[in-house]
């Protein structure tokens, strides 16, 4: 006999040898005890899922000499010639090739002929979605009223393509990505089978880069055995397939969390020299990040198959940041992960968006000032400093000429302007010999005025027709800013000089 590749030899031909799809086949095997049979049934789900396996699985047990029934002979006859696709009545059809109108015609002749040896005749659709408009309309009638001996089965990977009118005449079977645990298990079996020695790294990095597909593991593990022989460890599968080590995972999360931008630059600088695939260390960074957040909520969530010695020291460094923070690095990671999709140069692209990600851990935002400024108690020389600045003495020589009191809405508000003169007038009131006093923010809020001081009513100017109506446009030009004046407020630049980084506007 014949070679045959993992995934061939060791596909699931019961209900029971499928992994992953609990959902799915215990629904089955329900109808079918029931008597509770569809006439079409619709699976959708990614690559190397068990769509067409499941198919298969499903005409035996409705085809088996005692069927419809879940516990069939795998080795009979007639299961063996579905499940080698020879069968007469479980007629398999590829969708891209088949996809036109004439095609859904004689599947409307043959569908009035009976099976040939079992209870049902059974029309296998594959890719689906590829079927064209016109082909979905002239299959709608049989689809919605077929013969009671005819049964259709669907698989697609794209199931927005497929018309609402087919999807409401189908049961829909959504098969999910085995989860990575499963398919390492699932290796470790197959390797057992086959002599081969395989460590459990090495299984889990295979698993990790199958991305939910069963299949692909498989053929990775195939090519594994070619070329490494009896013995597979977890620094063949990451040379052969260019995936990234947990060690160098946890090493740039490491660097990032610790702002450390050069050791960070270095790391994917190596990776890249070594012929590393870039958009995947950034999915497996993004992986990361997303655990510690969980983590953070959840203490015994899972930690993406990380070893305690690398997980436990990336925790406890995580702790320096905030919630929020991490949020926002993966919100700049995932960004940066679209951008890398299309873009020619990915490394220039991860660099930048691995800066930007560090970057943004040094701005200080309004609620951290004033998170720190409400519990770190008295706030040193900041009365001091903003009696300085606005002594009367330097605001008789630096201040320009007194403008006109204005009606604008900002300034009647401005929050700053009045903290600064109720602490002048205090400190005017004062004796020299007394010190200054350490004030807290809540000390600052409650000397300030209820409300702000209604400004008195402008007299209206004598007429004037040598004024130039430039000057007016000056004076309004020149009128102070709500915004500058809050950013340079002396307790606002005081309350930054302990934070690092700059604040937004």
């Amino acid at each position: 006999m014949s070679y045959q590749v993992f995934a061939r030899k060791y596909r699931p031909r019961t209900f029971t040898d499928v992994l992953g799809q609990d959902h799915v086949i215990s629904t089955l095997r329900n109808a079918i005890e029931r008597d509770r049979l569809a006439h079409a049934w619709l699976f959708v789900g990614p690559r190397g899922t068990g769509k067409t396996t499941t198919a298969r699985i499903l005409a035996k047990a409705l085809n088996c000499p005692n069927g419809p029934s879940i516990d069939f002979d795998p080795d009979d006859p007639i299961c063996k010639e579905i499940g080698e696709g020879t069968s007469l009545d479980v007629i398999e059809i590829d969708g891209a090739s088949n996809n036109s109108v004439d095609n859904i015609r004689d599947i409307r002749e043959n569908v009035q002929f009976t099976p040939t040896q079992g209870k049902f005749k059974i029309y296998y659709i594959d890719e689906v979605h590829m079927l064209s408009n016109a082909a979905f309309n002239a299959l709608l009638k049989t689809l919605e009223e077929p013969p009671e001996h005819v049964k259709f089965i669907f698989a697609t990977t794209e199931p927005n393509k497929i018309l609402p009118t087919i999807i409401s005449r189908c049961q829909r079977f959504d098969l999910r990505p085995i989860p990575t645990e499963t398919i390492a298990k699932h290796l470790q079996f197959i390797a057992t089978e086959e002599g081969v020695s395989l460590d459990d790294p090495a299984a889990w990095a295979i698993a990790k880069g199958a991305d939910g597909g069963m299949r692909d593991a498989q053929s990775m593990l195939d090519q594994l055995v070619a070329f490494c022989g009896d013995a597979i460890t977890e620094q063949n599968v990451l040379e052969i397939f260019g995936f990234t080590s947990r060690e160098t995972v946890a090493s740039l999360a490491t660097h990032l969390i610790g702002k450390n931008s050069p050791a960070a630059l270095e790391l994917i600088h190596q990776q890249a020299e070594s012929g590393k695939e870039l958009s995947q260390l950034l999915g497996e960074l993004i992986s990361c990040l997303r655990a510690l957040l969980v983590t953070r909520l959840d203490p015994t969530a899972s930690n993406e198959g990380f070893p305690s010695e690398l997980w436990d020291p990336l925790v406890e460094a995580s702790k320096s940041i905030q919630t929020d923070r991490i949020l926002n690095l993966i919100d700049v990671l995932a960004d940066t992960e679209g951008r890398m999709k299309w873009a020619a140069n990915k490394r220039l692209h991860f660099e930048i968006g691995l800066i930007k990600a560090i970057q943004s851990l040094n701005d200080a935002r309004i609620s951290d000032v004033i998170k720190a400024l409400a519990g770190a108690g008295p706030v040193e020389d900041t009365v001091a400093a903003s009696d300085s600045a606005a002594s009367p003495a330097k605001a008789t020589t630096e201040a320009p000429a007194p403008q006109p009191p204005t009606h604008d809405a900002a300034s009647m508000s401005e929050p700053s302007a009045a903290v600064t003169s109720a602490s002048t007038a205090d400190a005017a009131a004062e004796p020299a010999q007394k010190p200054a006093e350490k004030k807290s923010l809540d000390a600052l809020i409650d000397e300030a005025p209820e409300s702000s001081p209604e400004p008195e009513p402008e007299q209206a100017p004598e007429p004037s027709s040598t004024e130039p109506a430039a000057e007016e446009d000056q004076e309004e030009e020149s009128s102070p800013d709500n915004n500058d004046a809050f950013y340079e407020d002396p307790l606002i630049q005081k309350a930054l000089e302990v934070f690092e980084g700059t604040l937004k506007k």
